[in-house]
């Protein structure tokens, strides 16, 4: 059994809540997490809870927004080689563009 902890409120966090993904679903879940800065508990509860999830730029944020950016550099490159753009694609050159808007702002 895992220790109980403490959330930002002072309350015990000791429910387990479990559910089931595809591959694809938990891929895009872990960029969303990587791009996030936050931990994987902390980005689901903020997004299940309708929170807002602010990307504190730090080393770790910009380590993952430069690996998910190589990663759609070489899918695109493919993709020219082919042709056909995936939803998956879309859906993280949308989070990365969004993740990179709010940082400006600051």
């Amino acid at each position: 059994m895992s220790a109980k902890n403490l959330d930002n409120h002072n309350r015990w966090r000791n429910k387990t809540i479990a559910f089931r993904v595809s591959p694809e679903e938990n891929e895009q879940i872990e960029i969303a997490v990587r791009l996030s800065g936050l931990t994987k508990q902390d980005y689901i509860t903020r997004r299940l809870l309708d929170r807002a999830v602010v990307v504190q730029g730090n080393p770790r944020v910009y380590k993952a927004l430069r690996d998910q950016l190589a990663a759609v550099l070489k899918e695109l490159r493919r993709i020219e080689a082919r042709g056909g753009v995936g939803d998956e694609l879309l859906a993280t050159i949308d989070l990365i563009s969004v993740t990179l808007g709010g940082m400006k702002e600051d």
